[in-house]
C-alpha cells in the first residue's frame, strides 16, 4: 500500500527550516569532500570531487547562507562576552578572601594563600588578553598543591572560586589515569573535559580552572622487600608536561567519531589547545607525610591513647603545614613534578565548633537546604541550638569533616521526610532529644 503523497504548502517559518538544514548538510558534505580530497590518494581508479558552495547569487540560498554568516558573527560575539569576564578581574586578594569566608567555614591559611595565587594568576592572564605579545615571555606559573584530609573544604573552596572568577572549572580524580592511557584515561583527558565544562569554546577554557584531587595516590612507594611500585610515575611524568606549558589535541587519538566530527564542522575551533595559561590545582589527604616531616624534625610521636587523640590530630595539621619539597619526594613524587607545583598550602582538620559554624553561617549550608527541602512539602522546620550542637558533636565522631554533618542529617531527618508530608504536619521543632531519639519524636508528632 502506498502512502499519498503529503501536498499541504508549508508555512515560511518551516521552509527556513529546511533550507538551514540543507545548507548545513551541503556545508558539512562540501567540508568532507575537502577533507577527503586533501588526505585520500587519487588514482585512476578513484576520484573525489569536492562540491562547491552555493552562490550567494541565488537568492533563496543567498539569504540562507548570509543568515547563517550573522549566525557565526553573533556565536564569536558571545565568545568574546564569555572572555570579558577575564578581561574585567579586578579582585584583590582579600575581596576573594571575603568572599570565600561566606561558603567555606576555617581554613584562613587556605583562602589567604589561594586568594593570592588566584589574583597573581588572573592578573597575569588579564595583561596577556589586553596585550597578546606578553604571552610569548616566560611567566612562573602559580600552580597549587592542598595537602589536608577529607571533607575539610577543598573542592568546595575550588568551586567557590571558579564561580567567583567565571572561567571553565573540572575536577578530576588522579586515580582514573594511566601511563598509557589503554588502561584507564590519557591525563590529557582532563583538559578535553575542561573544553567540555567550557561549552566546547577552546579560547575560554585555555584559561581554565583544573583541579585534580587524590593526587597523593600517584606517589610511587617502596614495599617492605625493597621493591619500589612506579605505577604513579609515569602519570607523574605526564602531567608535569601539562603543568607548566603543552599543547593537547582538542580530540583524543581514539576519538575517531569527534575527530571526523571536527573536520567535517564549518567552524574555524582550534586542534590544539595550549595548557600555559591554566590553572592547576592539586589536592591529597597526604595521611603518611606528617611522620615524615616529624622524622626529619626529630620530634617525639604525640599521643598515647584515647586521652591525647585530639592533641595527636592538631600534631598533624601543624606537621603538614611544615612539609618541604624533600618531604614530599620521600613520599614518593618526583622532584620535576613537585617542583611545577610552588604553591603548597595544608588545610587543618574541623572541630565541633567549627561543624556547627558549617551548619549556621555558611550561605546555602546544609541545614538551609534541608529547610527547603521541607518547605517544598509546606513543612517549616525549625532547628534549635541545642540540637546544632549535638549534630556537631555526633559529625566530629564521624572524622569525615563536614561530610559527617551530611551523615548526620540523612540519618536524622530519613523518616520525618518520609512519614510527614501529607500528614497535616506543618512545623518540625528539633531539639537535641529529637536527636537523640528521632523515632520518638516523628511519633509524637503523628500521634492524632
Amino acid at each position: 500500500m502506498s502512502r499519498k503523497k503529503d501536498n499541504t504548502p508549508k508555512r515560511p517559518q518551516d521552509q527556513d527550516d529546511d533550507d538551514d538544514m540543507i545548507f548545513e548538510s551541503f556545508s558539512n558534505l562540501t567540508n568532507f569532500m575537502d577533507f577527503l580530497r586533501d588526505h585520500l590518494p587519487s588514482n585512476g581508479d578513484m576520484k573525489v570531487t569536492a562540491f562547491g558552495p552555493f552562490s550567494a547569487k541565488d537568492t533563496k540560498w543567498g539569504k540562507t547562507r548570509k543568515k547563517h554568516e550573522k549566525k557565526e558573527i553573533a556565536e564569536g560575539k558571545k565568545e568574546d562576552d564569555k572572555l570579558d569576564v577575564i578581561r574585567n578581574f579586578h579582585y584583590t586578594p582579600k575581596e576573594v578572601r571575603d568572599y570565600l569566608n561566606r561558603f567555606v567555614v576555617s581554613q584562613e591559611e587556605a583562602k589567604r594563600v589561594l586568594s593570592i595565587a588566584i589574583c597573581d594568576h588572573y592578573n597575569h592572564v588579564r595583561n596577556i588578553l589586553q596585550h597578546p605579545e606578553l604571552d610569548k615571555k616566560d611567566h612562573a606559573k602559580h600552580n597549587v598543591l592542598m595537602m589536608g584530609p577529607t571533607g575539610v573544604g577543598k573542592t568546595h573552596l575550588m568551586r567557590t572560586l571558579a564561580r567567583l572568577i567565571g572561567v571553565p572549572f573540572v575536577k578530576a580524580d588522579a586515580t582514573k589515569y594511566s601511563e598509557t592511557g589503554y588502561i584507564g584515561y590519557d591525563v590529557e583527558d582532563m583538559i578535553r573535559d575542561l573544553i567540555k565544562a567550557a561549552d566546547g569554546n577552546v579560547a575560554l577554557a585555555q584559561y581554565g580552572i583544573v583541579y585534580v584531587d587524590e593526587v597523593d595516590k600517584l606517589a610511587s612507594r617502596t614495599s617492605a622487600d625493597g621493591r619500589r611500585d612506579v605505577s604513579g610515575h609515569g602519570v607523574q611524568n605526564n602531567m608535569l608536561k601539562m603543568l607548566e606549558d603543552a599543547e593537547v589535541k582538542v580530540h583524543g587519538q581514539t576519538d575517531m567519531f569527534n575527530q571526523m566530527r571536527a573536520a567535517m564542522s564549518p567552524d574555524d575551533q582550534p586542534s590544539v589547545i595550549q595548557t600555559r595559561n591554566i590553572l592547576f590545582i592539586l589536592s591529597g589527604a597526604f595521611t603518611t607525610l606528617p611522620e615524615i616531616v616529624q622524622k626529619r624534625l626529630g620530634t617525639a610521636a604525640i599521643g598515647f591513647g584515647e586521652a591525647q587523640e585530639d592533641h595527636q590530630v592538631l600534631a598533624n595539621d601543624e606537621l603538614l603545614a611544615k612539609a618541604e619539597t624533600s618531604d614530599l619526594v620521600k613520599f614518593g613524587f618526583d622532584p620535576e613534578f613537585i617542583g611545577r607545583l610552588p604553591v603548597r598550602v595544608s588545610l587543618r582538620n574541623l572541630s565541633a565548633k567549627d561543624l556547627e559554624r558549617v551548619l549556621t553561617s555558611v550561605e546555602n549550608g546544609f541545614l538551609e537546604q534541608y529547610q527547603e527541602a521541607f518547605a517544598g512539602y509546606g513543612i517549616k522546620l525549625v532547628v534549635r541550638d541545642d540540637a546544632i550542637r549535638f549534630l556537631a558533636e555526633q559529625a566530629f565522631e564521624e572524622k569525615t569533616g563536614a561530610r559527617g554533618l551530611l551523615s548526620v542529617l540523612e540519618r536524622l531527618f530519613r523518616n520525618f521526610k518520609f512519614e510527614l508530608p501529607g500528614s497535616g504536619v506543618t512545623q518540625v521543632i528539633v531539639d537535641a532529644d529529637t536527636v537523640k531519639d528521632p523515632a520518638a519524636a516523628l511519633r509524637r508528632l503523628l500521634e492524632p
